[in-house]
């Protein structure tokens, strides 16, 4: 008997056994409807005594606080959104959402439940995070909410807002990150706090090419095409994804005047797995499943991973550790554990006053581990020989009152549930003073200091003290692999002996790293003698100052079809490190290869992905349009120039056939229009106009200008057509690329945007 014929037989014995009045029946499911479990599972009972008395007996909740504390946690967690600080079109969103979305919801009822309005984080910059008790399930389910729940959907889609739980908001704050700053984001998936690093980046929106990046890492390299997804929605050139084990991340190496140097960052997110109990109020089964041991599991991976951030760190730079766990086996006893190995080179910011309005507690200086079984053990000497693979000494508070001390513990914070009604959480922030103890510099000699400064190399000794406080022989080779020294002088020979060909950043031969999940296409560099850019440059009159040596393509062979554009300092990277890392996407798409291109002045459109990217560079085929034109090229598919306006028409008539960039500047003497730029990507047939602008980011113009189009319209086809509809031709080769498995690997509630590498149709005459 098949599933199906078993599930179908099981379904009549339930309905036969049921009371012929139906009510009950009804009223059952209908509360287990109610609760979230549709699929009539059973309500999970929010109780752990193990939890209540393993928490307790660490007193991290104040005195007198306990039954609140319990009560949040048994609370479903209130839904956030951040609007995106990195487009000039924050602000219109920000006055958008209050004045018309939140407005709508006043004194509204749902199932008898009234909708409250949602309300500002309060330690949140400028009102950019707010949030709302509506739930998932009641945004879906009611009418009344379905413009909302839309608007929601389709702008997260468009990177305009992110639906993110406020404690995840916090490390990147307190990582101040600036757009000259290097960022590694260790483990980064699914990338909301990556998609934060990449605003700050772009704090300056009349900089193209902010002097910083962000490399974003994840070990999970399915879960990496998810943060694919999350970063491609931001288009910047900043941002490279690679796949690597956190704990033995590779170092890489730049190009400083023609001299190989190893890459320290300025900032490193450290935001660790970890057992996850702060998240109870939205992952249920955390109730049931937990237990200590899975934070005595984990404790040991992420004192490597923090202590490889750590090694990576450039001196004066900061490091954010933070995990959705409130036990000190993971928190604090990871940060004094560090701090003592590293031997005064790291210590604890104090960053009270940078989040103004957030609650917090301050970190333990005492705790105890307590096994699965409910043992407890408050120092190490304690625990018995046969405990001692499961609970190691790093596990314990210093027993030194005075290095204790002068860790300032106290420093880390612990965000409870019940404070400001968010999840669990802690943050510790750690400045380097000096290099690492086991990765000190030899003493220069007399003469030297003249010369470039050598890139560092890892000292043959390892640090001093006992053996429990260093690194070991074996943890050392794994994190730092081979010397710097060495890892110059074998790129130097590589390069030397010509088995690297010029400007292709493949993955890495099979020797050095096992490659898992696909193999990702190189990423190879334009040559200074392509014939195919020069047409590109006279056609778009591209200003002298482009970097056309930070154009790629993803293949070596055949017609180049889609031209990706990088910052000048990730090409550094990638041309330098081709060896060391697994690259999973980076770069923005600037210009598709046309289908018929050979009949126009240029073979290559203009891509809406790199628009504000690649718009401060072009000289021509800039066509001015009013917002009454706006309008027109997003509601129809392919308007007649004459339906422009005089002004449009007249700039457009003279234009030779082929790709166009729409811009519209705000009018500061009507402040009720649209206050923002927008720039868009057109093309001018023979006698009409129309754009090539992905669905949701033409219903966020739309939104911005007043306008709602609504589900019933979008299915009656109103020109609000994807841009894959007006891609040129087909892939570059068959695989399928890494912009198509981040959107496969996208949320299933997300709208699908129009790609420009989806294959389509040919472009109006």
């Amino acid at each position: 008997m098949g599933r199906r014929a078993r599930c179908r037989r099981l379904q009549q014995q339930q309905q036969q056994r049921r009371p012929e009045g139906t009510e009950d029946g009804a009223e059952g499911a209908g509360k287990r409807h109610d609760a979230g479990w549709e699929g009539g599972y059973p309500e999970i009972v929010k109780e752990n005594k193990l939890f209540e008395h393993y928490y307790q007996e660490l007193k991290i909740v104040p005195e007198g606080e306990w039954d609140q504390f319990m009560e949040a946690l048994r609370e479903p967690l209130p839904a956030t959104l951040r609007i995106t600080g990195y487009k000039s079109h924050a602000k219109e969103i920000l006055h958008c959402l209050k004045n018309k979305y939140f407005k709508e919801l006043e004194d509204l009822e749902v199932d008898g439940q009234k909708v409250e309005v949602p309300q500002p984080l309060s330690w949140y910059p400028e009102e950019l995070a707010w949030h709302t008790n509506l739930s998932r399930k009641i945004l879906r389910k009611s009418p009344q909410l379905e413009k909302f729940h839309q608007f929601l959907v389709s702008e997260t889609e468009s990177g305009n807002i992110s639906r993110q739980e406020a404690v995840s908001m916090i490390p990147p704050l307190l990582l101040n990150a600036h757009p000259h700053h290097k960022i590694l984001d260790m483990c980064a998936a699914p990338g909301s706090k990556t998609t934060q690093l990449i605003e700050m980046l772009h704090a300056d929106m009349n900089v193209p090419f902010p002097e910083g990046f962000v490399i974003a890492n994840d070990v999970d390299n399915k879960r990496c095409y998810l943060l694919v997804h999350q970063a491609k929605r931001l288009s910047s050139p900043c941002i490279m994804v690679v796949n690597h084990d956190a704990s033995s991340i590779p170092r890489l190496m730049i190009d400083v005047n023609g001299k190989k140097e190893v890459l320290f960052y300025d900032r490193i997110l450290c935001d660790v797995p970890c057992s996850g109990d702060g998240t109870m109020r939205k992952n249920i089964d955390v109730w049931k499943k937990w237990t200590t041991l899975n934070s005595l599991q984990l404790h040991g991976l992420q004192l490597r991973i923090a202590t490889r951030g750590a090694e990576q760190l450039v001196e004066g730079g900061r490091m954010v550790y933070s995990t959705c766990s409130l036990n000190p086996i993971e928190d604090e006893a990871v940060i004094a554990s560090l701090l003592e190995k590293s031997e005064g080179a790291l210590e604890l910011a104090d960053v009270s006053s940078e989040l103004p309005g957030l609650k917090w507690m301050p970190g333990l200086t005492q705790w105890k581990v307590m096994t699965k079984d409910g043992q407890w053990f408050a120092e190490w000497d304690e625990v018995p020989h046969s405990r001692h693979t499961q609970i190691r000494p790093t596990m314990f508070p210093p027993k030194d009152p005075e290095k204790l001390q002068a860790m300032h513990l106290e420093r880390c914070l612990r965000i409870l549930p019940h404070h400001q009604n968010t999840g669990g959480f802690f943050v510790a922030v750690l400045v380097k003073k000096s290099s690492m103890p086991w990765n000190k510099r030899p003493p220069k000699l007399q003469g030297e200091s003249a010369k470039p400064r050598d890139p560092v190399q890892s000292s043959p000794a390892g640090p001093t003290g006992e053996k429990a406080v260093g690194p070991s022989e074996l943890e050392r080779k794994l994190d730092t692999g081979i010397g710097d020294a060495e890892i110059v002088q074998r790129t130097e020979d590589l390069e030397n002996n010509g088995n690297k060909k010029d400007g292709v950043c493949g993955p890495p031969p099979s020797k050095k790293m096992k490659l898992f999940g696909f193999k990702e296409d190189p990423f190879v560099f334009i040559p200074e003698d392509d014939p195919l850019f020069p047409p590109i440059q006279k056609f778009y009159a591209l200003d002298p100052s482009f970097p056309r040596m930070n154009l790629l393509t993803r293949t070596t062979e055949g017609k180049k079809r889609q031209l990706y554009m990088v910052s000048k300092e990730l090409r550094n990277v990638l041309l330098n490190n081709s060896e060391r890392m697994k690259v999973i996407n980076t770069g923005i798409k600037v210009w598709c290869r046309n289908s018929s291109g050979e009949e126009f002045d240029c073979a290559f459109r203009l891509a809406q992905e790199g628009i504000y990217t690649l718009y401060p560079f072009i000289n021509s085929r800039i066509i001015t349009v009013s917002l009454e034109d706006v309008k027109i090229l997003l509601t129809q598919e392919n308007p007649f120039l004459r339906k422009l306006s005089s002004e449009t028409y007249i700039q457009a008539k003279d234009l030779a056939k082929g790709s166009v960039v729409l811009k519209y500047e705000p009018d500061p003497t009507k402040p009720d229009t649209l206050q923002c730029p927008i720039v868009l990507c057109g093309w001018r047939g023979k006698a009409s106009m129309r754009t090539f602008v992905p669905k949701n980011e033409r219903l966020h113009y739309l939104r911005m200008m007043g306008l709602e189009v609504l589900a019933e319209k979008r299915k009656e086809g109103t020109a609000l057509m994807d841009e894959s509809a007006a891609t040129s031709g087909p892939l570059e080769d068959d695989k399928v690329s890494a912009d198509q498995r981040a959107e496969q690997a996208a949320s299933p509630d997300a709208t699908s945007t129009g790609s420009d590498s989806a294959g389509g149709a040919t472009v109006p005459r």
